[in-house]
């Protein structure tokens, strides 16, 4: 029996076509008006993601390594995780907070109070992945109109992006700055999830999510203590010595 060989160009093309097919938590760096950043977005289609807070004797993972053990001992390897927005100092999520289902956390629609800090700032939002897979990023005044059946949430703020305006109010030419981490859902089962590699003002990394990576609604996960883990490329973020414990964390799992 004879074998027909493939030629050379085409083999090599079926070859990465089916590596590209594979991947469903895809990583990159890329630099935006001289900054850069790691960008992970997660296809929903084929992945799942998971929100994750407190262990089975109630303790808050913390660390991302934590989270990452904890998958190993149930068989499952940690594909992507960061932290899942502002947390308060019991390390409990500071707004609305689902995991599997269950609301762990209720909605937070206080206003102007300066101890929330970035939470306050108006509008903030919440990341949502319903149950029928369709992610969405939503204004918190715009939530319960939405009548989203989340099967994870978590409520950040502020928001970046707002049906495609910029936030107004950041100031452009602000000089706070800080390690920022976001995410948005550029369609209902494409997420996109972005930290820069050094501080950025407000005003500059929601243009990187609005002007570069496409989204017309974007939430601010957190500063100064944002990292993203990719399985194989390690972490990309804020330096070591700026991570605090997390409360709640964003996460993907290859089983």
């Amino acid at each position: 029996m004879k074998t027909r060989r493939l030629p050379l160009p085409l083999l090599v093309a079926g070859l990465l076509a089916s590596a590209q097919a594979a991947i469903a938590v895809e990583s990159r760096d890329l630099r935006f008006d001289a900054t850069g950043y790691r960008v992970v977005s997660v296809d929903l289609k084929r992945e799942t993601l998971e929100t994750h807070w407190r262990d089975a004797d109630g303790n808050p993972f913390a660390t991302i390594d934590a989270l990452r053990h904890w998958g190993e001992a149930q068989g499952r390897r940690l594909a992507f995780a960061t932290n899942a927005g502002i947390y308060d100092s019991q390390f409990r999520p500071l707004g609305l907070y689902v995991e599997n289902g269950r609301t762990l956390r209720p909605l937070n629609t206080v206003k102007g109070n300066p101890r929330a800090g970035n939470f306050s700032m108006q509008p903030n939002g919440v990341f949502a992945v319903g149950r029928d897979g369709r992610a969405s990023v939503v204004a918190t005044g715009d939530w319960a109109a939405r009548g989203i059946d989340a099967e994870i949430a978590t409520q950040s703020g502020p928001m970046l992006v707002v049906d495609g305006r910029i936030n107004p109010a950041f100031d452009e030419d602000s000089d706070s700055r800080k390690w920022r981490s976001g995410v948005c859902a550029r369609t209902p089962q494409d997420v996109v999830f972005a930290v820069s590699q050094s501080p950025v003002s407000f005003h500059a990394f929601a243009r990187l999510f609005r002007d570069e990576l496409g989204c017309r609604d974007a939430l601010y996960l957190d500063g100064t203590l944002s990292r993203i883990y990719i399985d194989g490329d390690g972490y990309a973020g804020a330096p070591p010595m700026m991570v605090k414990p997390y409360a709640a964390m964003l996460a993907v799992f290859d089983e």
